[in-house]
């Protein structure tokens, strides 16, 4: 019996010491819930170096997105309008924001394209942007007959207005079928009628005369109800026009009027801002799809600078150059009353006849409705 319970005690001992070791068999504290333990030594007794963290990638340079390039804008009119205005604020703030990665060159007065060229050169992307009067475009699209269409808008506002919203988007988008994209629309403003006849205050004056337009089927229209001739003549060439009696007259917006000096060689002007010039600002295919997303963001900045810029001016400019006109006192200067507008109004509704059907009637009841 006793060396039973001797036997049982030596085997309970013998267990307990295995228990033992196998629960503390390691040198290593154990870790609390508060920090890390000590590091084991290694085999050569040395603390070993921390593990080294993943070598971070170079940071990029800022701006090292921005593609290098030269962008062209071409357009025909003269450096103090608000078309060239704006291509000025444009050119600023994409070379500012490229930090002069991206340059940007503006011809103005025709000296890289005119009009008769200056469409195919921007598909060709011989330029990357033109500005032109919306009257070129009526052959790629009759929506940019809207412009033409008599006493349509009241002012710079409106025309904003519907240009920038739906049905105004929708004609920029069809040019897309040529290779151009529609980016802007920069208001010049109202025209008004200059000749050398006679002053024009009722349709019947226009009777007989021969004016020199932008072009177009609606404008043909307007001259020919008002019992008037109109042909196309380059801008750049209209002065010399003018001069040598090859038409009549001429219309367009205060701005245009006195910044080429067609005062000198006209008589009469009427206010009238029975239709109106406008620009479309464009751009090509090819080069945009070549644009990154940073240069494209840049590129579209300018845009938006440029056209806030523009619409700005347009009406200022205007304004200016009807007060040099004035003080100039080169040509009589006449103004058409509300009455008068009516009677025009009327005169000229056959255009309306004719080409709602053609533009779209959806389009011009929201050009109405601005």
């Amino acid at each position: 019996m006793k060396k039973r319970k001797m036997f049982s005690m030596l085997f309970m001992s013998a267990a307990l010491a295995a228990s033992l070791t196998a629960c503390g068999g390691s040198s290593q504290p154990a870790s609390n819930g508060g920090g890390s333990s000590s590091p084991p030594a290694n085999s050569g007794g040395s603390t070993p170096e921390p593990a080294k963290e993943p070598a971070k990638e170079p940071a990029k340079e800022a701006g090292a997105d921005i593609q290098e390039m030269t962008i062209k804008i071409s357009h025909v009119v003269a450096e103090n309008t608000p078309k060239h205005q704006g291509a000025l604020a444009m050119k600023k703030a994409i070379e500012e924001a490229s930090g002069g990665k991206i340059k940007v060159q503006v011809f103005p007065n025709s000296s890289l394209f005119g009009d008769k060229d200056e469409y195919q050169n921007l598909v060709a992307n011989n330029a990357q942007f033109i500005i032109p009067d919306m009257a070129k475009l009526v052959g790629n699209d009759p929506g940019f007959n809207i412009p033409s269409m008599p006493f349509l808008f009241t002012s710079d506002e409106a025309a904003n207005a519907f240009w920038d919203g739906p049905k105004g988007q929708e004609i920029f988008k069809r040019l897309e079928k040529d290779g151009a994209l529609g980016m802007g629309f920069w208001p010049n403003g109202p025209k008004h009628i200059t000749n050398n006849e006679r002053p024009i205050k009722t349709p019947e004056d226009f009777n007989g005369l021969k004016f020199r337009t932008q072009g177009g089927q609606v404008l043909e229209k307007v001259y020919s109800t008002l019992g008037a001739g109109s042909v196309s003549i380059p801008f750049n060439e209209l002065y010399t026009a003018l001069q040598q009696g090859t038409v009549d007259g001429q219309e367009n917006t205060f701005s245009n009027i006195e910044s080429k000096k067609f005062d000198e060689v006209q008589k009469y002007m009427t206010i009238m801002g029975h239709t109106r010039v406008d620009y479309a600002l464009l751009t090509n295919t090819k080069f945009w799809s070549s644009l990154n997303d940073a240069t494209k963001k840049i590129v579209e900045d300018g845009i938006k600078a440029g056209t806030d810029f523009a619409r700005s001016q347009a009406a200022e400019l205007n304004e200016t150059a009807l007060k040099k006109l004035q003080e100039r006192g080169q040509i009589e200067i006449n103004e058409l009353s509300k009455e008068d507008i009516e009677k025009f109004r009327e005169f000229l509704k056959p255009v309306y006849d004719e080409y709602t059907p053609i533009i779209g009637e959806d389009i011009i009841k929201d050009a109405m409705s601005r």
